[in-house]
């Protein structure tokens, strides 16, 4: 199968501007999401997709592979939508998954990717699937930064919010404290069509791009992982992560 991936990313982020290239010990953010996710064998490839000049310079700069997009997109999938389809028309083939992974995610591990194209590879039925962790903290829990997913006995998502879903308040014991981690395969003709379908309310609200799948009627898998990584949104969850990243036993590899 052709599987590759593509990192969106851009400079002009609302809540930390300039976060891609933030340093996390010594290292552009966006560098540690690259190196590690080119250590995934199940990937032929890995692209960054932006619309940056200074992004394509740091990857052209590290020996990565950079695709310039459109400054037009405000949505994550539409610019790996167009990279993905330049790198088609570059190759001469289709791709068959499509691996869209989100640059704020410096702690990923390369089985993660692994772990998130499975049920893809194993069921032609399954369309687009999302990783999801444990929730550590009731802090985590209530934190709007971090997007909370409900499941199914099957595994498939009913609900995303970033609201402390299920309520803690109606339940004084413990709950399922599910969030999604942002490795989100797509079926690659399923890329295409999620772009299309009209955005939905649900979607808009929570601002959560998964939840327009659902809307429309379609099913996401949700993939537990067990290794503990936490995405950066703030200057906050920068600290944090660089903090956990200094025994971190990967960065040696592409320091």
């Amino acid at each position: 199968m052709n599987i590759i991936g593509i990192i969106p990313a851009r400079m002009a982020s609302t809540r930390f501007p300039n976060k891609p290239l933030a340093e996390i010990c010594g290292i552009p953010m966006l560098g540690h999401v690259y190196h590690r996710s080119k250590r995934c064998a199940t990937l032929q490839e890995v692209y960054v997709a932006t619309c940056d000049q200074e992004i394509v310079d740091y990857i052209d700069s590290i020996g990565g592979k950079a695709i310039m997009t459109a400054d037009t997109h405000e949505r994550a999938s539409d610019r790996s939508a167009e990279a993905m389809l330049k790198t088609e028309a570059q190759a001469g083939r289709k791709m068959d998954i499509v691996v869209m992974i989100q640059g704020d995610e410096p702690m990923l591990f390369p089985e993660m990717i692994d772990e998130a194209v499975k049920p893809l590879v194993d069921n032609r039925d399954v369309l687009v699937s999302n990783l999801t962790a444990p929730l550590k903290t009731e802090q985590e829990h209530q934190d709007p930064n971090e997007v909370k997913v409900v499941v199914d006995r099957q595994g498939f998502a009913l609900y995303f919010s970033r609201e402390p879903i299920p309520s803690k308040k109606k339940w004084g014991q413990d709950i399922p404290m599910l969030k999604q981690v942002c490795i989100i395969p797509f079926r690659r003709d399923f890329l295409i069509t999620f772009n299309e379908l009209e955005p939905t309310a649900l979607e808009i609200i929570e601002s959560v791009d998964m939840l327009r799948v659902l809307e429309h009627g379609y099913k996401v898998k949700m993939v537990p992982t067990e290794k503990e990584t936490y995405s950066v949104d703030t200057i906050e969850d920068l600290q944090n992560v660089e903090r956990l990243m200094q025994n971190d036993p990967l960065i040696e590899q592409y320091r």
